[in-house]
Order: C-alpha cells, then sequence, then structure tokens
C-alpha cells in the first residue's frame, strides 16, 4: 500500500472507532438513565432526593462534549488541517527570516 492511501485508511480507521465509542457511550447513558429511573421511581430507592436527574445531566453533558469533539471538532481540525496550519507557519517564518537578511544586508552597505 502507498504512504498516502495507508495514511486515508489510518485516518478512515480512526474516526470509524471515534464515532463507535460516541454511539457506545450514548447506547450507556440511555440504558443507565432508564435504570436509574427505575430504581428511583419503581423501586422506591431514596425518591425523597433527586440525585439521580443530577447525575443524569452531568453525564448527559459529557456525552455532548465528546459528540462535539467527535463530529465537530475532530471533522474539521485533521491532519489536512494541521499540514495546512504548518505550511501556513513555516511560511511566515520564511518570511520573517528573509526580512531580516534583507535588512542586515541594507545595514551592511550602507555603512
Amino acid at each position: 500500500m502507498k504512504t498516502e492511501q495507508h495514511e486515508l485508511y489510518e485516518y478512515a480507521r480512526k474516526r470509524i472507532k471515534q464515532k463507535k465509542r460516541v454511539y457506545f457511550h450514548f447506547v450507556l447513558l440511555f440504558l443507565s438513565s432508564l435504570f436509574l429511573f427505575v430504581a428511583t421511581k419503581v423501586f422506591k430507592f431514596n425518591e425523597g432526593a433527586h440525585w439521580h436527574i443530577w447525575l443524569i445531566t452531568a453525564w448527559l453533558f459529557l456525552f455532548i462534549l465528546h459528540f462535539i469533539k467527535v463530529f465537530i471538532t475532530d471533522r474539521f481540525m485533521n491532519k489536512d488541517w494541521e499540514r495546512e496550519q504548518i505550511d501556513r507557519l513555516v511560511e511566515l517564518q520564511q518570511k520573517k527570516i528573509e526580512e531580516l537578511s534583507h535588512n542586515i544586508n541594507d545595514d551592511s552597505t550602507t555603512k
């Protein structure tokens, strides 16, 4: 396999793994929330306190952060984005070095 094809394959494999984890996280959240609700309402386990609501809300918040990371952030900030940013920064550094060397040459010729 060529290097480029291998990179594409590895990226696709990584993305599928990330998405699989998000789906698993969602199923686990759903089943756990259902269990907590049943334990509190049906079996009257510590019914007066609403700890299950707080736990589900905190877990939902973590799931939303996980979802945003996988489907929004990682989608746009992938290896291509990293390469573009590195190329842009290297180009800026090269321009700065050229300007400095040009300024040094101008200063040495005027003296």
